[in-house]
């Protein structure tokens, strides 16, 4: 009885047993932490992996990513409005099951650009409907649908910015809506992070998710669309 219960974690049987996502991401999370520990190799090819190259033209608005809140990203969006790249700055901010935005997040929205002296932010409404990523990117797509936005540069954190890239131009550029950005780093670089363990946790959570949408999310979508 022990064995069976064990067993339907990882394999189903229909006609014959198969491997369960279960099983799929237990090994994917076995051979990224071996690979991760490998210190000779972990501080080149993985932390660049996770990396978009930046890439910031003159663009009809600047995306300032929120989803994991960081003041620097605010503050980066500040020096690249000042320097030209667009005058235009958008904030997703995550809104309720009534479509009301949540003050929390508001609030640090507030502070944050009051901080960076970023002017006159403009707040895209986004669900919290897994996969957020993906259905957070469709409602800024419509959002810059109808407001005519050709052109956005995305500023995200450095480790976060590969993930945010790929699913951006898988939603955007069907639209005809051209995709730039901008990766920003703070205390963890890709030349520190593996003298930590946080640093090594940070690293490994987002590669595991750019996996996780590169191999499942996206290509889901792609199969379906």
């Amino acid at each position: 009885m022990g064995l069976v219960t064990w067993h339907r974690h990882f394999f189903y049987r229909k006609e014959s047993w198969k491997s369960t996502w279960k099983l799929k991401l237990s090994l994917l999370a076995l051979i990224v932490l071996a690979v991760l520990f490998s210190r000779a190799f972990a501080s080149g090819p993985i932390s660049q992996s996770l990396i978009c190259p930046e890439n910031a033209p003159r663009s009809d608005a600047l995306l300032v990513e929120n989803f994991d809140p960081d003041y620097l990203v605010f503050e980066r969006a500040e020096t690249l409005r000042s320097m030209g790249v667009a005058s235009r700055i958008l904030v997703p901010i995550l809104v309720d099951e009534r479509g009301e935005t949540k003050s929390v997040h508001v609030g640090f929205v507030d502070v944050m650009s009051r901080i960076a002296r970023l002017p006159n932010y403009e707040v895209i409404p986004i669900r919290e409907v897994e996969p957020i990523s993906l259905n957070a990117a469709r409602d800024i797509r419509d959002f810059f649908v109808k407001e005519n936005i050709k052109s956005r540069v995305v500023v995200a954190p450095g480790f976060r910015s590969r993930r945010s890239e790929l699913i951006y131009s898988t939603v955007l550029k069907p639209t005809g809506i051209a995709v730039g950005c901008v990766p920003v780093f703070g205390s963890q670089t890709p030349l520190n992070w593996p003298q930590t363990w946080h640093g090594i946790q940070s690293v490994g959570e987002q590669f595991l998710k750019l996996q996780y949408y590169r191999f499942f999310v996206l290509s889901w979508k792609e199969a379906t669309s």
